[in-house]
Order: structure tokens, then sequence, then C-alpha cells
């Protein structure tokens, strides 16, 4: 199974991305999130959080906007 490499997002400061978005972010639609949970495993930076449905996060600090997220969500 494939996930994340780190455990924890933030784990330096020096990797913070929130500063550099400026026009276009990317957006968690927490209504469509039906909890199978694989936009979190495909994730490289671990800044996806939740368990369950509607439970589900992302630290927007950390994101890189790849767009992984977005691919994987079968909604």
């Amino acid at each position: 199974m494939f996930g994340p490499l780190f455990c924890k997002p933030g784990s330096s400061k020096e990797y913070k991305t929130g500063s550099w978005r400026s026009t276009q972010k990317p957006k968690f639609l927490q209504q469509n999130c039906i909890g199978c949970g694989l936009c979190k495993l495909v994730c490289p930076e671990a800044c996806i959080t939740g368990k369950e449905k509607n439970t589900y996060t992302v630290d927007y600090d950390y994101c890189k906007g790849c767009g992984l997220c977005a691919y994987i969500c079968p909604k």
C-alpha cells in the first residue's frame, strides 16, 4: 500500500508553503467527502488528516497543491 512518506506534517518550518500561494489554492469540499481515505493515502506531504466521512481536513500551510488528492477522489 502506498502512503505518505512522513507521519506528521510540518515537521520542519522550512517546508511550510502557505505563503507562496496567492491566486489559486486547493479547496477541500467537505460536503462531497465519502470517507474513503484515498486522498490521505496519496498525499505526499501527509497534510490530510481524518478517519471517517466528514472528518477529513487539509492543512493548507503544508499542502503543495500537487492535485493527487483531487485526481484519486471518486467524487
